[in-house]
């Protein structure tokens, strides 16, 4: 313990690197304070920055407990209700009263005495929790629960209606609540979500304990995603790292024995525990304290690289066993994607036919040049393909790259990738097209052809992947995709050495259920202030 205290009491000061960020973090700065002990003023208010002080300050004011789960567990409690009574009043509309025993009076009553029974059954599925715990929880991870929780309700309360005899209710009117409902109820809340994230209550102030490359890592994701409601206070670490990192101006706040200071100064919601060189027990210590704290705790793991969607935690005598599928896609697995693509492609083609002439005819009216571009791209098994797009650039875009060189994002940390900023080759209409996505819809005529499909690796230009490493050459067993993880992630934010490990963990952790999320997840991801190069 002695040895603790005296690492905890070290003086690290005036470290500071230089990084441009995109977040709302500019400078790169890694401030140190002094030993907490004793504390002559509060130094914590003195270094966070103006985000947090405004968040502190509204926290302070609110007559109510500003926090996350506070917010959500009630904002989604009323949702569900209002589902609930659309699906009731959607049902009593399209069916006729006859064959019911029950008067109008009545059904409104048993409506009253089943809402508290649905709420129950939400609750018991985890669909009130999940928000204040998953950085990236979203109504779409949830579909599934939701669907569960309605299909049994509503046919245990047809089961239990014909059991006992005491009313008739029509099967017509409980099939279209239930069809309601499961529409309604996913919909509503995705609302609510959206108008929830906007409140400062959503929020959390989170720290990250340790300051190696991992804990910068995190730092850069938790940046580039504010959508994830969680404002980074800084760093907690007995025995700060000396090597610099790309990060923003993001304070260490000491060592970890502050928590409980930074619980009652800053309202701290989250802790993520990142490596540290700090001993077994220490780690455990710290742990055990936020979780007293009532501080939600996520940890890093070991081996966090080939951890991906299909990753299950087992028991072992009371020891959490991390496991990991075999490498291999069965051939009913591969039958099913192929079958999801060819439908969803077909019905694409046909659904946006309006959306390509509008398209084709505006590109000829805006520039000379064919309607779509097609570049030779890395598919699978390492097949090259032509990728189908809508043109974007001038005709002569490629003879221009050269001179353009000194303009790619990515020249200074990672030249493998070729990405410009308000790139001066990019139509009028192009710039659109690639705000929207718009020039990515041809690519469905690659996954009919069967190039591609819906969801899958990035496609790679074949300068691009000679860089790929060969573990990573596992992307290829699968067809590149349309979208994918690195398209809901991040899509040109995401440097090539994070895409590539993406990839991976898609194509080693494959499954049906997980394209279908993905697919879900892309739509409001082309939403967000980014941008495609």
């Amino acid at each position: 313990m002695e040895d603790i205290r005296r690492r905890a009491s070290r003086v690290l000061s005036g470290r500071t690197v230089g990084h441009a960020s995109n977040g709302r973090h500019e400078a790169t700065e890694i401030q140190l304070l002094p030993d907490p002990r004793p504390v002559v003023e509060d130094p914590v208010h003195q270094v966070v920055d103006e985000r947090t002080r405004a968040l502190l300050a509204y926290r302070r004011k609110s007559i109510v407990p500003a926090r996350r789960g506070w917010l959500l567990r009630r904002a989604l409690l009323l949702s569900d209700l209002l589902g609930l009574l659309v699906a009731f009043f959607v049902a009593s509309m399209l069916t006729s009263s006859a064959g019911t025993t029950l008067s109008a009076p009545e059904e409104a009553a048993l409506l009253a005495l089943s809402l508290p029974v649905w709420i129950v059954l939400l609750k018991l599925h985890g669909l009130y929790d999940r928000d204040e715990e998953a950085t990236d929880h979203s109504t779409v991870n949830e579909l599934v629960g939701v669907f569960h929780v309605l299909t049994v309700g509503a046919w245990l309360f047809f089961v239990l209606i014909r059991a006992t005899d005491a009313w008739a209710l029509p099967l017509d009117r409980l099939v279209i609540f239930w069809l309601t409902a499961v529409l309604s109820i996913p919909t509503i809340r995705a609302i609510t979500r959206a108008i929830c994230r906007r409140s400062m209550a959503y929020t959390q102030n989170a720290v990250i304990v340790g300051t190696g490359p991992v804990a910068r890592l995190v730092a850069r994701k938790i940046l580039r995603h504010p959508e994830f409601g969680i404002n980074l206070v800084g760093f907690v670490d007995a025995a700060p790292a000396t090597r610099s990192g790309h990060l923003g101006n993001i304070p260490v706040l000491g060592p970890p024995e502050r928590l409980k200071e930074l619980k009652s100064e800053l309202g701290l919601e989250r802790i993520i525990v990142a490596f540290t060189p700090d001993s077994h027990d220490y780690t455990l210590d710290v742990i055990r304290t936020a979780r007293e704290l009532s501080i939600q705790v996520d940890i890093v793991p070991r081996l966090f690289e080939v951890l991906g969607a299909s990753s299950s935690i087992h028991m072992l005598e009371g020891i959490p066993l991390l496991g990991l599928p075999p490498l291999r896609l069965s051939p009913s697995s591969r039958a099913l994607k192929r079958t999801l693509d060819v439908l969803g492609a077909g019905a694409g083609l046909l659904l946006l036919a309006p959306i390509f002439a509008a398209t084709a005819l505006a590109i000829k009216l805006d520039s000379r040049g064919p309607v779509f571009f097609r570049q030779l791209r890395r598919g699978s098994g390492s097949k090259t393909f032509r990728i189908y797009k809508f043109r974007t650039m001038s005709l002569d875009a490629e003879n221009q790259k050269t001179d353009l060189q000194h303009l790619n994002m990515h020249a200074d940390n990672d030249p493998r990738m070729f990405k410009i900023s308000s790139d001066p080759r990019v139509t009028r209409v192009g710039s659109f097209l690639r705000r929207t996505s718009i020039d990515e819809l041809p690519q469905l005529i690659n996954v009919l052809r069967g190039e591609m499909s819906l969801v899958g690796p990035r496609p790679l230009i074949l300068e691009e992947d000679e860089h790929v490493e060969n573990w990573a050459r596992k992307r290829l067993e699968l067809k590149p995709g349309i979208t994918g993880l690195w398209q809901v992630l991040g899509r040109s934010d995401i440097p090539f050495d994070e895409m590539t490990k993406l990839d991976y963990l898609y194509v080693t952790s494959w499954s049906l259920k997980e394209d279908v999320r993905l697919i879900l997840l892309t739509v409001p991801s082309l939403f967000r202030t980014r941008q495609a190069y």
